[in-house]
């Protein structure tokens, strides 16, 4: 009985994508995942996504939109944006395609065309299902809510990356939680000990050489401009919404004090000004005179992870473009 309803819906699958109907399409994606390979005794179609930023001009929608049906892909959802007075424009686009119909190299070659032709910035094309996953290194001092709920988001597939190693300034004991699991994962912990004079730059970037990018969680470390400029590639950052009227020591309880109403986290690119990079996600929560420090910790420490999480998410997705010299775009 089971195998007779996935023939039929196969089979339903197979006429749609033939009719080619935009609206069918998006009314079966909605049950049936396109990238299941049992629906094809041959190939199947996979999801891809291409980021564009160019000077703003007449006919770059067109050309994008022609590029991908060409091929036989379908656009199922597309974002433009276009600042005001300012002659740039930015584009997302996820698509479905057969990867025997469009091969990787011939989409590259497709994409380049249109990038020359509109003397593009940035190009970027990601196919999840067939790319490798980023390669991040985290950085983490003594505290770990962040690296715990890193940790778990890898391991069940929340987040799409492969996690290299953890540094920290801080030692952890073969005991501890962290340790555990990592040994358990054969992800390597890296414990450098660090000091005002030393703080071990060079050997954390002969450890991070092969990785995409980095991910400070709340690693309370601050980057050279050396350590920033021999990376040369992004690192993202967290840290509560407490700053800079809390900074030092214990920001929660002086919030607690002060009778603050609003609190928060930021994620950003890490720059040479401290904590002073693009945004990419802010999160705030409500307090109020019933809170205590506990439950004023236990709220920020979950706005972070929550933060870090939802940033490390867009940019994997290609959801975060630069957008001036302090700005992003998040589509």
């Amino acid at each position: 009985m089971k195998m007779g309803i996935v023939q039929r819906l196969c089979s339903s699958w197979s006429n749609v994508f033939r009719l080619g109907n935009r609206n069918s399409y998006s009314s079966f994606n909605k049950s049936v995942d396109p990238t299941n390979p049992s629906c094809s005794s041959s190939s199947f179609l996979t999801h891809g996504i291409h980021v564009f930023q160019c000077p703003d001009a007449v006919g770059i929608v067109a050309n994008l939109s022609d590029c991908i049906a060409s091929r036989g892909g379908n656009i199922l959802s597309a974002d433009v944006f276009v600042p005001q007075n300012k002659r740039v424009f930015y584009s997302r686009n996820v698509f479905v395609f057969d990867p025997v119909m469009w091969p990787r190299m011939q989409m590259e070659e497709d994409f380049l065309r249109i990038s020359k032709t509109f003397n593009a910035m940035r190009s970027v094309i990601r196919v999840p299902a067939l790319d490798p996953k980023y390669k991040i290194a985290i950085l983490v001092a003594k505290q770990d809510h962040c690296l715990i709920d890193l940790l778990h988001g890898w391991q069940d597939g929340r987040l799409s990356v492969d996690i290299t190693c953890v540094i920290s300034n801080h030692y952890r004991s073969p005991e501890n939680e962290v340790i555990r699991f990592l040994d358990m994962h054969g992800v390597p912990y890296h414990y450098l000990r660090t000091t005002a004079e030393n703080k071990r730059e060079e050997e954390i970037l002969e450890l991070v050489q092969n990785t995409d990018f980095l991910v400070l969680a709340r690693s309370m470390r601050i980057l050279s401009s050396f350590f920033l400029r021999s990376y040369g590639k992004d690192i993202i950052n967290i840290h509560h919404g407490l700053l800079p009227s809390f900074s030092g020591s214990n920001p929660s309880k002086q919030a607690v004090d002060a009778g603050v109403k609003l609190i928060g986290a930021t994620s950003h690119f890490v720059t040479e000004g401290l904590d002073a990079g693009p945004i990419i996600e802010q999160m705030v929560e409500r307090v109020s005179h019933r809170d205590n420090l506990q439950s004023y910790v236990q709220k920020s420490e979950n706005l972070e992870k929550q933060c870090l999480t939802s940033a490390i998410r867009s940019y994997c997705e290609l959801r975060v473009l630069p957008y001036e010299k302090k700005n992003t775009v998040v589509f």
